[in-house]
Parts: C-alpha cells; sequence; structure tokens
C-alpha cells in the first residue's frame, strides 16, 4: 500500500462484524465526505447478515466470513467491531495479513493478549489503534489544550463516573461473554484519568467492588494515586445509572466534562460553558452520540496518510498502560477471565 500517492483518494475501510456499534460506525463515516471516507466491504458470521448490512448502508461488498475480508485487496484498514473476547484471534488475522486496524475497545481480554496484538502490529509494519473514541473528540482536545496552559493550576483529583443499567444485557452479565462493568464501561473511566495525568503511570491502584454470580464485576471504584499527592477516583456500574460526568479539580478551578463523560458534547471551565455539537445521524443509531465516531475515523486518516503506524491520541502505549491497571483492578476484585489462563499457542 502506497499512502504517499494516495493522499487525494479516499480511505477505504473494512467492516469486520454486523452488530449495533459497527452499525453505529458506518453511520458516523457516512457524515463524512465520500471523498475521504468509503466502506468497501463488510463481513459477518453468516452472508445473510452481511447482505443485510450491506443493504442498509450502501456497501458493495459483503462477506459471509471475516477470513474473506482479509483477502479484500482494495482495503486500506479495517475495523472490527466483533464480542471483545474475540479481538486477539479476530484482530491477528487481519495484523498478520498486513492490514492495519482500528479495534473497538477494550482492544483485548487482558494484558498478555494486548501485547501480543501489538507485536503483531509492530512485526508486520501495519497500523494499530484501539478505538477509544473518546479521545478523539473536540472535547477532549480542548482538555488537553486548557491542561497544557494550567488553566485550573495544578490537577489534585479527578473525579469520573459511568453507570447504565445493562444487567439485562447478556454480553454485559456473562463472564464467558467478556461482561463485567469495568471492561465494558469503566475502561472509559480509567482511560479519562491516565489522560488528564499525562498517560503516567500510577503509583498505587486500590479497587473494591461487587461481583454477580456470574463472576464479574457489578460495580467497582477504583482509586489511583499518581506522583505529587495526586489522585484520580474512578467509580463504574452496570446496575445503575451514574451521573457519567467526569470533574478536574485543580488548584485554581475545575474543568467539567458534562455527561455523557465517554462521547461529550459540553465543557464547563470554571463555571463557562462551551458546546461541542454533533452532526445529525442519516439513520437511527443504538449507543448515545455515535456519529461523534466520525473523530477516530478522521484520525485514522491522518495516520495512514502521514504513515504513522500509530496514534497519538490513543498510543500503543496508551493502550498497554490502559489493560495494566485494568488487570490489576480485576485482580483485586477477584473478576477471572478463562483468556487469563488460557494458552497463546493455538493463535496464529
Amino acid at each position: 500500500m502506497h499512502l504517499e500517492v494516495r493522499a487525494n483518494m479516499a480511505t477505504r475501510w473494512g467492516i469486520c462484524g454486523a452488530g449495533n456499534i459497527s452499525h453505529d460506525f458506518c453511520v458516523a463515516l457516512k457524515t463524512l465526505s465520500h471523498e475521504d471516507h468509503q466502506i468497501v466491504a463488510v463481513a459477518a458470521r453468516s452472508l445473510d447478515r452481511a447482505k443485510k448490512f450491506a443493504k442498509t448502508h450502501g456497501i458493495p461488498t459483503a462477506f459471509g466470513s471475516y477470513q474473506e475480508l482479509v483477502k479484500g485487496p482494495d482495503i486500506d484498514v479495517v475495523y472490527i467491531g466483533v464480542l471483545h473476547t474475540h479481538h486477539l484471534p479476530v484482530g491477528l488475522m487481519f495484523l498478520n495479513a498486513g492490514k492495519n486496524v482500528l479495534c473497538e475497545k477494550p482492544l483485548a481480554m487482558n494484558h498478555r493478549e494486548v501485547m501480543h496484538l501489538i507485536s503483531a502490529a509492530r512485526e508486520n509494519n501495519v497500523f494499530l489503534m484501539e478505538a477509544v473514541w473518546s479521545r478523539c473528540f473536540p472535547v477532549y482536545a480542548e482538555v488537553d489544550r486548557l491542561l497544557s496552559e494550567n488553566t485550573v493550576g495544578e490537577v489534585k483529583v479527578v473525579r469520573v463516573c459511568f453507570g447504565l443499567p445493562l444487567l439485562h444485557r447478556e454480553r454485559t452479565s456473562q463472564k464467558e461473554q467478556g461482561g463485567g462493568a469495568l471492561i465494558n464501561i469503566g475502561i472509559y473511566c480509567l482511560q479519562f484519568a491516565l489522560m488528564v495525568f499525562k498517560r503516567e503511570r500510577p503509583e498505587s491502584i486500590h479497587a473494591t467492588g461487587v461481583l454477580l454470580p456470574s463472576g464479574v464485576d457489578e460495580s467497582l471504584v477504583v482509586v489511583l494515586k499518581f506522583s505529587g499527592n495526586r489522585m484520580a477516583v474512578c467509580t463504574c456500574s452496570v446496575a445503575c445509572d451514574l451521573p457519567n460526568d467526569a470533574s478536574i479539580c485543580g488548584s485554581t478551578g475545575i474543568i467539567r466534562v458534562a455527561h455523557p463523560m465517554h462521547c461529550p458534547t459540553s465543557l464547563e471551565v470554571k463555571g463557562k460553558e462551551t458546546q461541542f455539537p454533533l452532526p445529525d445521524p442519516g439513520l437511527p443509531l443504538n449507543f448515545t452520540n455515535s456519529t461523534g465516531l466520525r473523530y477516530e475515523a478522521e484520525e485514522v486518516r491522518r495516520c495512514l496518510l502521514k504513515g504513522l503506524k500509530e496514534s497519538i491520541k490513543m498510543s500503543l502505549a496508551d493502550s498497554e498502560l490502559l489493560i495494566e491497571v485494568m488487570d490489576e483492578a480485576r485482580r483485586q476484585v477477584g473478576v477471572v477471565y478463562q483468556q487469563d489462563s488460557q494458552s497463546l499457542a493455538s493463535i496464529p
């Protein structure tokens, strides 16, 4: 692939998975210029499912298996929207075939799996990014600017929470489907804290939580202590609604990221609010503010055109640190997935 000669051509997307998040991602892509982004193929577990998805989104090619998408010659980058328990084998399949990859969060189930994906990306000299879409929102860019200018002085405490009543969903409550509050939505709280504290490794991690009968976490609180007596308190739950907002408390003021903090459209700084509106979707969405997925698509295109193999907004080092913190929090509350003891020898 010679990206340097394709700077004036569209980035051609392959979509792996025909579920709800892939639907929303395609809707978001359609809010961008067709000259910059085109969806050329979709793959699902069955051809009927892929064809239905392709018809909905006007995608020219449909495949009834992920393996067929691997062979697609006119694909610049693959968006992986399958269940996160399958991110490792599916991700490896594309990376080892020399495909650039944007993979939904969490990148994988634990640190060992994440490092396996990162190693594959580096060995094959291809782009890889964990789709923590929050990092690409204009509000987050503004937060980064405000912090770099010390707008609220020295940051002392970050408070962030995210909770939704999701116990009715098997993929949220069942261990074999990668259920649990932390890995599904608490990840947004942790990534926010780590971003605010400039990707610094916490000096200490203290987690406490309550588990469902299935053995995954229903609600969890993680306290991170950073150098200079700075702290972050992250709360998540799949049993109830939480305010779903974030506060960055500095020595001279507070930055508030309003609900929903993981895909925000407003920001309050020292009492003054600024709006960052999103474009309207062309089709109904499954998740809140999903047209904001356009921002990570734009970031991927920017990186590919520059020949970058990772994004500074959500780097591979960011993904590694994030999963390390998540693994330790899980260990402390006693959440163990089968992937934690599963051998990687059978993974290609």
